[in-house]
């Protein structure tokens, strides 16, 4: 079972490979984009508004508008949904990974830093699974979605990899199910949120007409509005989980466990530091003198605290947190 889902864990990896290519094309080609746009618009507007086609010096080799592929029917619309499809069976891949994992290790495959990462990427990756099938407006962002996914992962097979091995003690209690569960739960939110945050930024600098990189991606991602309101709402969403999970039940556990509530153990510490930047950022978010903008960035500021918790210290530093060699939670 340990071999299977290693090697199933290969399969979604390459799968959200593919997905990502395919979600690239619908950026770069679908209708949304400028060469997607230029492929679908009607031939009356390439000659001019109320100038009858037959008299452009081009007619000859311009097709009547009712012969042109009506909006969203192009090759982009079709390789997005592929890219859809690559992506639900990506999920479907990483399910059995962890599947097959627990299984093998005859317990919940959150014991060491590898299992966390393949969790918590496994939630993203069904968040943007449920968000990109409820608003197929934002589906190109899938590029940044995946792309993400392949970085973590990759991550996880090549610094973090743990063969399957019974818990340590330490882990042995009710408390792991509930604190680990609702930290993987929002750190899959926070993972997602973080996408169209980033995409909110770059639109609104291209908006504001920065045209240098990376503002120059802005001309083919969603509205400006839009992004800022799912990342509010995917960050709002995960803030509660994240509260009850790394503040609440981590030290009921850590009083069960150790005798004490707190203990300045480093992961400890930058779970709050976590804590405390996303709640800055929801109180910017709510206060209207606050741009937006700069409440994104505090946003992002966050999940930068997210990924220092997780690589920065299970590698770099030691603690009553680490569970396994590279890393525990």
């Amino acid at each position: 079972m340990a071999e299977l889902s290693n090697h199933l864990m290969a399969l979604a990896v390459l799968a959200y490979l593919v997905a990502m290519v395919c979600y690239a094309g619908e950026y770069a080609f679908g209708k949304r984009s400028r060469i997607g746009r230029a492929a679908v618009r009607p031939a009356r507007a390439l000659v001019g508004a109320g100038a009858p086609v037959a008299d452009h010096p081009q007619a000859d080799v311009l097709p009547p508008a009712d012969d042109l592929p009506p909006p969203g029917r192009n090759l982009g619309e079709l390789v997005g949904r592929t890219a859809v499809g690559i992506n639900l069976l990506a999920v479907a891949l990483h399910l059995g990974a962890l599947a097959t994992r627990g299984i093998a290790a005859d317990r919940m495959p959150w014991g060491n830093m590898y299992e966390y990462i393949l969790s918590a990427t496994f939630v993203g990756s069904v968040v943007w699974a449920g968000i990109v099938l409820r608003r197929p407006a934002v589906r190109h962002l899938g590029l940044f979605a995946t792309l993400g996914l392949v970085v973590l992962l990759g991550a996880a097979g090549m610094v973090a990899y743990t063969p399957v091995g019974p818990l340590v003690p330490a882990l042995h209690s009710y408390w792991f199910v509930i604190h680990v569960s609702t930290v993987i739960l929002a750190s899959g939110i926070f993972l997602v949120g973080a996408v169209p945050a980033s995409m909110f930024l770059i639109r609104n600098g291209y908006d504001e007409g920065k045209r240098r990189f990376p503002y120059s991606l802005g001309r083919n991602i969603p509205a400006a509005v839009m992004l800022e309101r799912l990342t509010f709402r995917l960050h709002a969403f995960a803030f509660p989980l994240f509260t009850f999970g790394a503040l609440i039940a981590g030290p009921l556990w850590a009083e069960a466990s150790w005798g004490r509530y707190w203990g300045w153990d480093p992961k400890e510490v930058w779970a709050f530091i976590s804590w405390v930047v996303y709640a800055a950022y929801l109180h910017a978010r709510s206060t209207p003198s606050v741009k937006r903008t700069v409440a994104t960035w505090i946003a992002l500021f966050g999940f930068a605290t997210m990924l220092m918790n997780l690589f920065g210290i299970n590698l770099f530093f030691s603690g009553l947190h680490s569970y396994a060699n590279p890393g525990g939670m």
